[in-house]
């Protein structure tokens, strides 16, 4: 049977229950949010004269969490008015109503008998067939189970998401024992194709895979802490960004988290995992018992492992938790000599390596929390999951780790891995050695652009399941590429469909890149078909190369500037006007001239979660790379009567000028960096370039033309004292600077078209020479330079 999901019911509407029902919105869906009613009116709904009986009354609880999720940040939803698809109610009144639903989610507080009571509340209102689900993060589905009928059984799941749903992108399915191989099936599929989802066939076994592993991961490394006696920023700065983990690294996640949730799975693993060989791990040291009994619970306390102070003169401090004395101190700079050398390999999985070759107190400690974790993930399999590689999926996807157990024990080395277990005096399970004795030296391989693993029943290689609906570049890379530079690589995909891979540090913008681009669209335009500027790196492009750029300001190259920005222009250019389909793949940040080269493709295929936008006003000039000029003719091409086109290029100029950022894909189509008619949103992102290829095939089946060239009508005098008087006004109420009024002129005269008499239509390269007339005018400035100055020391744009 095809099941089609139209309306999702959630029962539950805390911090878990909102934010999922948001998400269900974000794709699409109608969502009917469920709580129980109040007991009791407040102070406001007596002074109104209301009763319990009243509507208002009834759906405080669901209103009022509904509403804090959408306030809250992160934002769980992809743009503020998806809230509209969702609609509250009550238990008492309103539950009668899920016999609409497709999917019925129960995320209540995780208490047995609450849950119990509210499955047999579904079960009298649910249709039969009706898939229903717990989110659940331990309960087993045994003792949910009881008591219900045989078809409730045969559609009753666990759907575990990670907090925050919209962000985390593990998703994970554990099937109870009657459910149908179709339910199951298609909750697999439901999560990857439309939730976005890393979705993972789990175990009922205590909290399933993703935390079974993360909290076994943090509370094996706070006893390793204690030992080597290292500080809270010190352990940051060994568990972050320099072995591919989040920035907030562990002490700080768990801050955010709650210590008072990593105690509670904790304690749950300690009494619900007799016969794991590392259960004594799962007990809690010394020292967090006292910051429990002392509410040193992290952020919802505003006091955990790490603590804000404000100074008398509105200064903050960032204290940090002594773990010896229990009492804060100022956070120091950590160094290891270790990490220093590892600061020259760009690439994660090659640091490993170096990392436990270390003698200092950072290199013992990569061993022996490598030597654990190692142990550990090899002695799961295969009571939590059958297949390692999914161990490795749910860490990536759930905790952000940019690679796997099994993964960095690959990098590191098979035999290395285990003689770091038995120097440490650990064991690891039987089939490892059955693994070697096939002469099978590591967990995965790649054979013709698909990820195989090593499977402990077979006793063979085994291709990872659903990679075919996906084109993953780190698989093809070797086999695919055509043509290569140092900032960039060309691949064919197939069909003659070309891939521009960038890969400078942080996909900045040099003249490598460009080359690139440039040589993509010659191939497509004379060996291939098509070109699609795509990478799978956290964020598509950071912008242009700002060192380079400060360089040659500093050093007054204006006619090196100049040749750089000129040759950017005609590269956007000629993605908008070359003879092949032109198509990019932004996700994560695309800033700046990552932007500009959005604006110009034929198509955009986004990831949901793209943060775009022209942001050069923040480092002191206007977006020169063709951005002003796409901004204004978009506003241009729209047939609008003039006061609501003079609106329209208001709102542009706003844009650029306050650096403004869409927070998701969705919002970019707001800012009118997306177009609705041509540009589309992939919730997937590994999907994002398979779908890529998809549609340039299609634009190439359907005929494609090249567009016309189109004059773009300018307003002139018109607009551009609108523009100054905006300006003025800011200066005026000091919200703006005298350089903030100089680079708003400055955009102010590109947008206008220049201070022409009357509305003329000019062609986009007369826009174009404007821009890049700004732009260059403006690295002249002294306090430009000071931006930019301020931006590559910091990272964060400087107001002067």
């Amino acid at each position: 049977m095809k099941r089609q999901i139209k309306k999702i019911a959630v029962i539950g509407s805390g911090i878990m229950g909102s934010s999922i029902a948001c998400h269900f919105a974000n794709i699409g869906l109608q969502v009917l949010l469920l709580d129980i009613v109040p007991k009791e009116l407040n102070d406001r709904e007596k002074q109104k004269g209301l009763d319990l009986s009243h509507p208002l009354v009834q759906n405080r609880i669901v209103n009022s969490n509904l509403q804090a999720a959408i306030k809250s940040k992160p934002a769980p939803l992809y743009n503020t008015s998806f809230a509209s698809r969702i609609v509250t109610g009550n238990l008492d009144s309103d539950i009668d109503k899920i016999k609409d639903a497709d999917w019925i989610i129960e995320v209540v507080v995780e208490k047995l008998a609450i849950k119990q009571k509210v499955f047999e509340l579904i079960e009298k209102h649910r249709k039969p067939g009706t898939i229903v689900t717990s989110n659940t993060s331990g309960i087993p589905i045994k003792y949910m189970n009881m008591d219900r009928s045989q078809d409730f059984r045969e559609h009753f799941a666990i759907s575990h998401f990670f907090n925050p749903p919209r962000y985390l992108k593990l998703f994970e399915v554990i099937p109870g024992p009657d459910c149908k191989k179709e339910v199951v099936d298609f909750l697999m599929h439901f999560g990857t194709k439309f939730l976005g989802k890393t979705t993972v066939l789990a175990k009922d076994t205590p909290a399933f895979i993703g935390n079974r592993i993360g909290i076994f991961g943090i509370m094996s490394m706070l006893h390793i802490v204690k030992e080597l006696d290292l500080t809270v920023s010190e352990v940051d700065k060994l568990t972050g960004p320099v072995i591919g983990r989040p920035k907030s690294a562990t002490f700080r996640t768990v801050d955010v988290v709650g210590l008072d949730t990593l105690i509670h799975v904790a304690n749950g693993l300690y009494d619900n995992c007799k016969d794991d060989e590392s259960v004594a791990l799962f007990q809690l040291p010394d020292f967090m018992k006292t910051m429990l009994d002392n509410k040193l619970l992290g952020s919802k306390t505003r006091q955990g492992f790490y603590k804000k102070e404000k100074g008398h003169k509105g200064t903050s401090t960032i204290l940090e938790l002594d773990l010896n004395t229990l009492e804060y101190k100022p956070t120091t700079k950590a160094s290891f000599e270790t990490l220093n050398a590892t600061k020259t390999i760009e690439n994660v999985a090659d640091r490993f390596k170096i990392l436990i070759k270390g003698e200092d107190k950072a290199g013992i400690f990569y061993k022996k929390t490598f030597a654990a974790l190692f142990a550990y993930v090899s002695n799961r399999i295969p009571e939590i999951s059958d297949e390692l590689y999914k161990i490795d999926e749910a860490m990536k996807a759930g905790f952000g780790w940019q690679h796997g157990p099994f993964e960095i024990w690959d990098a590191i080395g098979l035999d290395k891995g285990l003689e770091l277990i038995k120097t440490e005096n650990l064991t690891y399970a039987a089939w490892i050695d059955k693994m070697k004795e096939a002469n099978i030296s590591s967990f995965y391989t790649i054979k013709e652009g698909k990820k195989y693993f090593y499977n402990q029943i077979s006793k063979e290689s085994t291709k990872v399941p659903g990679q075919d609906s996906f084109i993953i570049l780190n698989n093809i890379r070797e086999a695919k590429t055509i043509w290569s530079n140092s900032e960039a690589s060309i691949q064919h995909l197939g069909d003659g469909v070309l891939n521009v891979e960038f890969q400078s540090k942080m996909n900045t913008l040099g003249s490598g890149v460009l080359q690139a681009i440039n040589k993509g669209i010659d191939l497509a335009e004379t060996e291939y078909d098509a070109v699609i500027l795509g990478n799978q790196a956290t964020n598509f492009s950071v912008g242009a190369n700002l060192a380079m750029v400060f360089m040659l300001a500093v050093e007054q190259e204006y006619d090196e500037l100049n040749f750089a920005v000129q040759y950017f222009q005609k590269t956007v250019m000629r993605m908008r006007y070359s003879t092949c389909p032109t198509l990019i793949t932004p996700r994560g940040l695309t800033l700046g001239g990552g932007c500009e080269l959005s604006l110009h493709a034929d198509k955009v295929i986004a990831a949901a979660e793209t943060y775009t936008g022209l942001v050069e006003f923040g480092v002191g000039v206007i977006p020169g790379g063709g951005g002003t000029k796409e901004m204004t003719k978009r506003v241009s091409d729209i047939v609008l009567k003039d006061d609501v086109k003079l609106n329209r290029m208001r709102e542009a100029f706003i844009n650029i000028a306050m650096a403004k950022v869409a927070t998701s894909a969705h919002e970019a189509f707001d800012y009118g960096y997306f177009q609705p008619h041509k540009d589309i949103v992939v919730v997937n992102d590994f999907q994002q370039i398979a779908t890529a290829k998809q549609h340039a095939v299609q634009m190439l089946n359907d005929g494609y033309l090249i567009p016309a060239p189109q004059k773009v009508k300018v307003l002139g005098q018109q607009v551009l004292g609108m523009f100054r008087v905006g300006a003025d006004s800011l200066v005026a109420g000091k919200y703006a600077s005298e350089h903030d009024r100089l680079i708003a002129n400055k955009l102010g005269y590109v947008m206008a078209g220049g201070d022409l008499s009357e509305p003329t239509e000019v062609s986009e390269q007369y826009l174009l020479d404007l821009e890049r007339d700004a732009f260059l005018s403006l690295l002249g400035e002294r306090k430009t330079l000071e931006r930019i100055q301020h931006m590559l020391k910091t990272g964060k744009p400087l107001r002067n």
